[in-house]
């Protein structure tokens, strides 16, 4: 049933690849399970997604914690998901294990 290419664990991509490969424009439907479970991270338009994707994925926890404490990252909380699904709300999305990274476009 699953093909062994798709194995993570034998994924050889570099983390920039890696990052590129599993970004991309979604709705607020495809997020709205992640945000549920506590998964998601919303990333400030003013962040680069990918430097955002970079600083999770090698744990540089200085920067994040930096991001978290001036608001340009949050783990959203009711209204704003009541906002987004009222507005329709597109993302650029990026798949950090075990977080989604989003920004809305």
């Amino acid at each position: 049933m699953f093909n062994e290419d798709f194995s993570p664990a034998k994924d050889s991509l570099s983390q920039d690849e890696k990052l590129e490969k599993y970004s991309g424009e979604v709705d607020w439907s495809y997020l709205q399970p992640h945000f549920q479970a506590g998964n998601m991270v919303y990333v400030d338009p003013s962040l680069d997604l990918k430097n955002a994707g970079l600083a999770f994925s090698n744990d540089d926890q200085a920067q994040v914690q930096k991001w978290l404490k001036s608001g340009d990252l949050v783990q959203p909380c009711a209204l704003h998901a009541e906002y987004w699904e009222k507005e329709k709300t597109r993302f650029r999305a990026m798949i950090v294990r075990p977080f989604i990274l989003a920004q809305p476009i």
